[in-house]
């Protein structure tokens, strides 16, 4: 696919200062506000109809006018987290707490090069194409919203990418089946009573059966739970009391699960809301939880990865994929899209060990990338919607270059 390559390599001042302009900017989970008019900005540009989904998601539509058939969703997650960037840099956030430290600044400008590109070629393909710019993946919100807005009938493929620091630039991880873990939060309320600590026959500590509460659930994984079958159970923030001296009359807690199967993770939902109201009782109080389905188990389709990887080889050689990167006990809502038709998630490589921040691990306020995989990744995005919509007894496209770019 020759006039990919270079089409889009003549574009990277333009993904790169488009990503630079994203990251400067960075906004929360279904808060993407000024994101969103950005993306309707640059799709308005390239003549490409789009439409708001929900408050901050952006669905655009381009319809081929050429030889082929098909309908294929490309999807880019949006949203940043609260994290104060400490990594030195031109283009570091100017909002105070908040930063792109999972790369989906990078997944946008990524999408939006594509669609830039396959505009230009419309009339070398048929079918559709649709652009999905995702809010809120961080709190595993914004997927289904596109599906109950109707986006997903009706698709033959789905194909998404997410940013990998532990690959090099210039590779791409393609794993057919379980790539990424299921994610569950959720949410224990403990009531009790309170009293003076000196006369605790007469109240109910909270606290203290919410601390006992923390400590049964890990028993959940490792007397409960095969050995070899991962699951995680993470509590992460327990807050209770009002004095030193006074029994807690309310405790909460909130954490996370990670399965790998639906079983498992119906049973593991289970047990722990057994175990809060069982240790509650113990001791004279009671809990509410509550749960929210955040992402299924991601689970790539052995066909789609194969297509993938031929269009990602044909473009940057032999020996750039690699199928066997480690499952991720991360979770991922592209996972939801993947409900809805045959797909697959790539790993763009964004590692370079002369790159200071490159290889820092998601969530890292140090967080950083190769700027030359926003080539790689427009250029896979873009590959991809080309190989599956385009009649085999096309010529390659040309369109895209200097010329087509205004040049």
């Amino acid at each position: 696919m020759p006039g990919i390559k270079e089409a889009l390599e003549h574009e990277k001042a333009y993904l790169v200062a488009l990503r630079r302009e994203f990251h400067r900017h960075p906004e929360l989970s279904l808060q993407e506000f000024r994101t969103a008019a950005r993306i309707e900005e640059e799709l308005d540009a390239f003549g490409i109809p789009n439409t708001r989904v929900g408050t901050t998601g952006v669905l655009g539509v381009l319809q081929g006018t050429g030889a082929g058939k098909g309908l294929l969703v490309l999807r880019a997650d949006i949203d940043a987290l609260p994290i104060s960037e400490v990594h030195q840099a031109e283009y570091c956030s100017l909002t105070p707490g908040v930063m792109h430290a999972c790369g989906h600044d990078v997944h946008t400008a990524c999408l939006l090069g594509a669609a830039k590109y396959l505009a230009d070629c419309r009339s070398e393909f048929g079918g559709q194409i649709r652009f999905a710019f995702q809010p809120g993946e961080e709190i595993g919100q914004g997927a289904r919203a596109f599906a109950e807005a109707g986006a997903l009938n009706g698709v033959d493929r789905v194909f998404g990418l997410h940013t990998a620091p532990d690959l090099p630039v210039g590779t791409v991880g393609l794993k057919p089946g379980l790539n990424n873990a299921a994610v569950d939060h959720f949410s224990i309320q403990v009531h009790g009573r309170s009293a003076h600590v000196a006369a605790p026959q007469l109240g109910i500590d909270a606290l203290y059966i919410a601390s006992q509460i923390v400590v049964a659930l890990q028993a959940l994984v490792t007397r409960l739970t095969s050995p070899v079958e991962p699951v995680i159970i993470g509590v992460g923030t327990l807050s209770a009391g009002t004095a030193y001296n006074i029994l807690a009359e309310s405790a909460v807690l909130e954490g996370t699960t990670r399965t790998v199967s639906r079983e498992s993770r119906e049973r593991i939902r289970t047990q722990i809301s057994v175990t809060a109201r069982n240790i509650a009782d113990i001791y004279g109080g009671t809990v509410r939880l509550q749960w929210t389905d955040f992402a299924a188990p991601l689970i790539n389709d052995p066909a789609v990865c194969r297509e993938a990887a031929a269009v990602a080889e044909s473009m940057w050689g032999a020996g750039t994929v690699t199928a066997d990167r480690s499952l991720s006990m991360s979770g991922d809502n592209f996972s939801e899209f993947l409900l809805h038709a045959p797909g697959a998630y790539a790993y763009l490589g964004t590692g370079n060990p002369r790159k200071p921040g490159t290889l820092q691990s998601y969530h890292s306020e140090k967080f950083d990338v190769d700027e030359q995989a926003l080539v790689l990744g427009a250029e896979l995005y873009a590959g991809y919607a080309l190989s599956r919509l385009r009649s085999p007894a096309g010529a390659p496209p040309a369109c895209g270059g200097p010329e087509a770019a205004g040049e």
